[in-house]
Order: structure tokens, then C-alpha cells, then sequence
């Protein structure tokens, strides 16, 4: 059986007045989950008090499951919540004991602060909402606090900054299990982004309006349908119909990564894809990719997933029977 293939038990806890959208990020991503035509996630919603639970909008919404749940959960996600200075001594609790015994955890935006205040990021590197930074780092001096990133992983335990960042979080959660084809699926019918670097910055100022009128969505997609050319800024810059200073300056506000950065990381997700969904040899997925030599491709898939691309493709290999290299 490949790996992946296990359904798991995704346990979101909503402590009070919880961020709606927060809660509904996880539901609605691991919900889109399909390995073999069978769910990928188990997604329950769980609250320290059962029944009506507030929210940061000032509408109650009905949890009907308590921190009990938590209990068979692989995975454990703590929601943003308005009370961020004052974690809930049960959401604690359930924290630590879920940390004693290997389950993953992660936080959404003000999360970070109960993860902090149960000393699960004493010397970890985290992140939060940019907005709440001074406020955990003064709290909380032990935590290796990361400026400017969407996401942190530092091993079992994952944070993201705010808001949409939770669905970048989510992504990588799904993309850890299940590999990049998956991950990637799930973001089309979610019609969000498929890849944001964890690094990418929080801050994506793009000046209102755009300068000429100029976005280079149109160039990302020419990009990623020929990323087994070998694309350059010239390139890339000449189908913007922009000088390359401005292609790197104004790509960079849109993104919050270089366009080499990004050109990479899609190149790396490519061949991710490759290794999951075809038996093409390693020379063949490299060119294919962009990456241009086999070495080339163990260097960035090692780097970036901490497998060869052979090991990689024998984790998240999606090929079954005939088909299967």
C-alpha cells in the first residue's frame, strides 16, 4: 500500500471566540482529499465546551464534539481565537499531552500563542500574524520567532501566519502525506494558489493601480507551460514586455519571492509530479521539469523533501500495477 494511502484524523480545535475563517480552512481542504477514490482526512471539529461556540464575527456557531476528540487524531490543528492572551487551560492540556505522544501539531495565526504558552516552541522556530509578533516575542522570548514567513515547519509542529496563510499551511500538511500531485489537485478545486514557500514574505505590496497597468499573471502562466525551456529573466522579461529591472522589482510585489526563486520552486513541484504520476527515468524528468541533469534533480528534490527522487517516487508513487516503474 503506498503511503498516503491511510485515511487520517485531522482534529481542529475551536476555542472560543474561535476566527470562522480559520475553522473553516482545514475542513475545507482536507475535506477535498481523495486518495483511490476513498477521503484522504477525517476533519473533526472539536471545542473545550461543546455546543454554541462564539466567534470573533459575534455569531455562535454549534460544535458538538468536545477535546476528547483530539484523543485518535494524527494531526492536531489549533484555530486563531480572540483570546490569544488567555489560552484555555484544557486547550493546554490537550496540547501537551497530544505533543507527549507524537501527533503533529499546528497553529493558524493567533494559534501560535496557546502552542507558545504550552511551551511546545521553547526553541523551535515558529511564526504568527505579523500584526501579533512583538506581542509573542516579548511573551514568549524562548521561541525562535521567523519575520516575514507565511509558514514554519520545525519537526512535528507547524505555524502560519494569518488568515490565508492557514490554506498555504494546510497545502503543505496535505503535500507532506500525500505528495504534490494530490496537493496540487486539491488546490484547483479549491482555485487557490498550489505552491507558496513557507519562506515567502507576508508582506506582498503590490502599488494600486499596478504600474502601466502591468501584472505578470499571464507570465507566470506562460512560465509554467514551458518550464522545460530554459527560461531566464530575459525571457521572461521580454513576454511581460517589461525591462528586467522592472520584471524583478514589480514580480517580487506580487509574489514575495524573485522570479528565479519562483521559477525553481516550480520546477522542483514539476518534477515532484512527474516522480508521482509517470515511470519516465530521472534524466527524462529532469529535462522535462526544467532541471536540466539527473544531478541537477537529486539536488533540488533532496533539498527540498528531504528524499532522493528515487525514495521520493517510492513514497508518493500514484502508478499502480503495469504501469508502476
Amino acid at each position: 500500500m503506498p503511503v498516503g494511502s491511510r485515511v487520517r484524523r485531522v482534529a481542529v480545535i475551536a476555542a472560543p471566540p474561535v476566527s470562522m475563517f480559520n475553522l473553516a480552512i482545514p475542513e475545507m481542504l482536507f475535506g477535498k482529499v481523495e486518495i483511490d477514490g476513498r477521503p484522504g482526512y477525517e476533519t473533526v471539529i472539536c471545542a473545550p465546551d461543546p455546543g454554541p461556540v462564539t466567534t470573533t464575527g459575534g455569531l455562535d456557531l454549534v460544535v458538538p464534539r468536545g477535546l476528547d476528540a483530539v484523543e485518535g487524531a494524527d494531526t492536531v490543528i489549533l484555530a486563531g481565537s480572540g483570546a490569544y492572551e488567555d489560552p484555555d487551560p484544557r486547550v493546554l492540556d490537550v496540547l501537551r499531552a497530544s505533543a507527549g505522544e507524537g501527533k503533529r501539531i499546528a497553529s493558524i495565526c493567533t494559534g501560535a500563542f496557546a502552542l507558545a504558552e504550552a511551551g511546545l516552541l521553547d526553541g523551535r522556530a515558529a511564526t504568527t500574524y505579523w500584526a501579533y509578533r512583538p506581542l509573542l516575542a516579548a511573551r514568549h522570548p524562548a521561541v525562535d520567532l521567523q519575520d516575514d514567513v507565511l509558514f514554519v515547519q520545525d519537526g512535528p509542529v507547524l505555524t502560519s501566519s494569518g488568515y490565508a496563510a492557514g490554506i498555504d499551511l494546510c497545502l503543505h500538511v496535505i503535500r507532506t502525506d500525500h505528495g504534490a500531485a494530490v496537493a496540487n489537485s486539491v488546490a484547483r478545486l479549491a482555485l487557490v494558489a498550489p505552491v507558496r514557500p513557507g519562506g515567502q514574505t507576508q508582506f506582498t505590496q503590490t502599488p494600486l493601480p499596478p504600474e502601466r497597468g502591468v501584472s505578470f499573471a499571464d507570465t507566470r502562466a506562460w512560465a509554467m507551460a514551458h518550464l522545460d525551456e530554459p527560461l531566464g529573466l530575459t525571457d521572461l522579461a521580454r513576454h511581460a514586455g517589461v525591462s528586467v529591472r522592472t520584471l524583478s522589482r514589480r514580480f517580487h510585489a506580487e509574489t514575495g519571492v524573485s522570479p528565479l526563486q519562483w521559477l525553481l520552486h516550480q520546477r522542483v513541484e514539476r518534477a515532484k509530479e512527474l516522480l508521482e504520476t509517470t515511470s519516465l527515468g530521472m534524466d527524462r524528468v529532469a529535462r522535462a521539469s526544467g532541471l536540466g541533469s539527473a544531478d541537477s534533480l537529486r539536488q533540488h528534490v533532496l533539498r527540498r523533501t528531504g528524499l532522493t527522487p528515487s525514495a521520493y517516487r517510492s513514497s508518493f508513487n500514484r502508478l499502480t500495477g503495469a504501469d508502476a516503474p
